[in-house]
């Protein structure tokens, strides 16, 4: 299947779109093409893609089409979806910034959750890098041109940042990331009690290829349609039908958390994205059912918060290190299933 990256394209004096290509799976099953881009367009809404097929800027084998086409297998499909004028991209936000370190060089944020890190296709403002542009000036662009960024975390994920402020820290750190020198610790709540104490998952990381704002582990003979990527985890506590665990990342793919645990049965608590906003283990009683719900409510989002942060200094070499506290959501929701656990053992 194609890439579904956008890439920003000039149609004549209309101004800017955003182009996506796909190629359906041999085996797609007949489907709605509104439902079915749901599925592959991040933030991409049905009221946005049936707009996009009015204006005809849905094309199925070269050919425009209703949203009510059905999509079927090796259809391809080409989609443009409106973009904002590219100079409104990147414009400066006066947005609180949680900053834990600031040097002449760097600065580690601790970001919140709901916050998005960069703009992209739904998400033109609001963002992390709206927020350094408005506080920091000529801050330096990663090879995406997206200023100060060294690595990102999810929406719905809390923690720490690391910001480059110059073209040689960014270098510098941007390095040590690649290399896997760098040192990144989460700590999350997931389904099911995790059997043994400590572990490391291994599975090449891709995209999935029936939902793609998911992405899966790669196994076999279908080991290349992803990259390498090495979790290690370890049991804090175990909580009943959740358990709270520390996440170390050896590599930095996209979900890589999310998707390792998930593969290895245990998905992250209130995790829409990958299932974990079901009730996944428990019992069958009304009260469960409510008490998992007033969980739901406390923390709604993937139970995931980036704690601590190290790599070297690109200026003195030496090793920093960073730490935070887990978020008043994320803790509450722990402490629940603490008491909802003793009461379990009793």
């Amino acid at each position: 299947m194609d890439d579904n990256t956008p890439k920003l394209i000039e149609k004549s004096e209309d101004g800017l779109y955003e182009h996506y290509s796909f190629t359906a799976d041999k085996g797609q099953k007949p489907l709605r093409i509104d439902k079915y881009l749901m599925n592959f367009v991040e933030n991409a809404t049905r009221t946005k893609i049936q707009a996009a097929a009015k204006s005809g800027n849905i094309h199925v084998n070269g050919e425009p089409v209703k949203s009510n086409y059905k999509v079927k297998g090796e259809d391809a499909i080409k989609v443009l979806f409106e973009h904002p004028p590219f100079e409104n991209l990147l414009v400066g936000e006066d947005m609180p910034i949680d900053i834990v370190y600031e040097d002449d060089d760097l600065l580690v944020i601790n970001k919140q959750a709901g916050i998005v890190v960069h703009p992209g296709h739904g998400n033109y403002s609001g963002t992390l890098i709206n927020g350094l542009i408005f506080h920091f000036d000529n801050l330096p662009n990663n090879s995406s041109d997206r200023p100060g960024l060294v690595h990102r975390i999810d929406k719905d994920t809390s923690g720490l940042l690391v910001v480059a402020k110059t073209e040689q820290a960014m270098a510098h750190l941007s390095a040590q990331f690649k290399a896997k020198t760098s040192e990144r610790e989460y700590v999350a709540i997931v389904w099911g009690n995790v059997d043994e104490d400590e572990g490391t998952i291994e599975g090449h990381i891709g995209r999935h290829p029936k939902n793609r704002l998911q992405n899966t582990v790669f196994f076999g003979e279908d080991e290349d349609k992803g990259k390498p990527a090495v979790t290690h985890y370890k049991v804090l506590e175990r909580l009943g039908y959740v358990t709270l665990v520390s996440c170390k990342l050896e590599t930095g793919r996209t979900h890589q958390i999310r998707v390792h645990m998930k593969h290895i049965g245990h998905t992250l608590f209130n995790d829409e994205r990958y299932g974990g906003e079901r009730i996944l283990k428990g019992t069958t009683f009304t009260k469960y059912k409510q008490f998992v719900d007033n969980c739901f409510k406390i923390l709604p989002r993937q139970a995931l918060h980036a704690k601590t942060l190290g790599f070297v200094h690109p200026t003195t070499n030496k090793f920093m290190s960073f730490n935070t506290e887990i978020p008043e959501d994320m803790a509450t929701c722990i402490e629940k299933w603490k008491s909802y656990s003793k009461h379990l053992d009793e």
